[in-house]
């Protein structure tokens, strides 16, 4: 059965208006999420507006939550401010303004994520949080518009992509925090978030847009199997490096799986997030690189490579590249600054399409060999696609019985058919 998917891709984090941007350009109308927010009864303290602003040369919308009443300043004595409401009271104003029954559920589910993230940090009860933390009036607003048009938009699954952990401090209600805050970081927690570096030291994903893609989201990580019917695009208000857009990807689901057997068809391999490290380097030691490959591997690096390439002034230099998992993307890049000489390093984030890992052993008259088996599709439709015994294995027993490694390699390949024969 086809359903309707939508994938928040966020290259520079999330935040609740950049939701409710990407949803208004997608084509949710403002003026339906302006109509259903009156049954909060709150109307009398914001303004709701969206305006199309550049980012980077690139296009998008902004929606602006104008509060109506400004926020108070300690000991200034303006006291004239949004509420901090616990979670009781939130939920009695979602519960009582006549939402679609989707759009309610959703709401409540976020803001109980939100309410045990904070109270966690702050060790109090979810019901006994104050929401002041993540301004009252504007995370509701965020939240439950963000639900109106996921809603309205008739998603049925909703995905996201890893999230960059930004970085510096941000000033809140009890003081100045580090980035992540706490409330993001026990958010992240709770569903295990694949995690990068984008090398941008701010405030990317705030605790209203984690808790919206933390409590509604399927999964984490690469884009579903979709075919991608449109795309929406929401504007932070920050000016950064990278264009400030949180990108709604809309499509319909496709089943990966649906000509397996009929017509000879596999399911795509499964895939991961990956993060690449290149910089190119002309004036260091080459017996350096040795080393430099060495400690790359020691703390995660999934692979390592080099490339002879032609520099300025005509000079021959190296690209050397590293792939690793999002969050060991930090560590690597210490490394290349402390091992190399190189100035700047390029970062890229790319889908990897990755094949089932097995491991197995088989005996030969020299010793043991482990065999890795890679394979494609699960279950019945399961299907190896590679078989290759373990090169230092055979390198071992090689140097140990003073055989050809070629000659230990073939007899460990024909001992793994040998044996998968006889179990068939």
């Amino acid at each position: 059965m086809m359903k309707k998917i939508a994938y928040f891709e966020c290259q520079t984090g999330i935040a609740g208006d950049m939701c409710l941007g990407a949803l208004v350009d997608a084509g949710v109308p403002l003026e339906y999420l302006v109509d259903k927010l009156k049954g909060l009864g709150i109307e009398q303290e914001y303004r709701l507006r969206s305006q199309k602003v550049h980012r980077n040369g690139q296009i998008a919308t902004k929606v602006h939550v104008d509060l109506l009443i400004e926020p108070s300043h300690e000991h200034d004595g303006h006291h004239h401010h949004p509420p901090a409401r616990h979670l009781p009271e939130i939920e009695k104003l979602i519960e009582s303004a006549l939402l679609p029954p989707r759009a309610q559920e959703w709401s409540l589910r976020v803001f109980r994520q939100l309410a045990i993230a904070e109270g966690a940090v702050h060790g109090t009860l979810p019901e006994q949080v104050h929401f002041h933390e993540v301004g009252a009036t504007d995370a509701i607003v965020d939240i439950v518009g963000t639900c109106l048009g996921l809603d309205w938009l008739e998603i049925d699954e909703l995905y996201c992509s890893a999230m960059p952990i930004g970085g510096g401090t941000v000033k809140v209600a009890h003081g100045r925090l580090p980035v992540p805050v706490p409330a993001v970081m026990r958010l992240w927690e709770t569903r295990k978030v694949p995690l990068y570096s984008n090398g941008i030291d701010k405030e990317l994903v705030t605790p209203t847009g984690a808790a919206i893609a933390v409590a509604l989201a399927t999964r984490f990580g690469s884009p579903p199997a979709m075919s991608l019917e449109r795309i929406g695009l929401g504007a932070g208000s920050q000016d950064l490096p990278l264009p400030n857009i949180l990108r709604l990807w809309l499509g319909q689901s496709i089943d990966t799986n649906r000509n397996v057997g009929a017509q000879g068809l596999r399911p795509h391999p499964e895939q991961e997030t990956i993060s690449v490290l290149e910089t190119q380097i002309d004036d260091l030691n080459p017996q350096a690189i040795g080393y430099v490959f060495e400690e790359l591997f020691k703390v995660g690096a999934l692979d390592v490579f080099t490339q002879a390439i032609g520099m300025k002034k005509s000079r021959p230099g190296v690209l050397l590249t590293v792939i690793c998992s999002p969050e060991k993307t930090s560590v690597c890049e210490a490394i290349l600054f402390r091992e190399t000489t190189t100035l700047g390093i390029r970062h890229l984030t790319q889908q990897r399409s990755i094949l089932g890992r097995e491991i197995h052993q088989v005996e030969t008259i020299f010793g043991t060999v482990r065999i890795k088996v890679a394979t494609q599709g699960k279950d019945e439709a399961k299907t190896i696609i590679n078989v290759q015994p373990e090169y230092e294995d055979c390198a071992e027993l090689a140097r140990k019985c003073a055989r050809p490694w070629r000659i230990i390699h073939q007899m460990a390949l024909d001992a793994w058919y040998c044996e998968k024969g006889n179990r068939e």
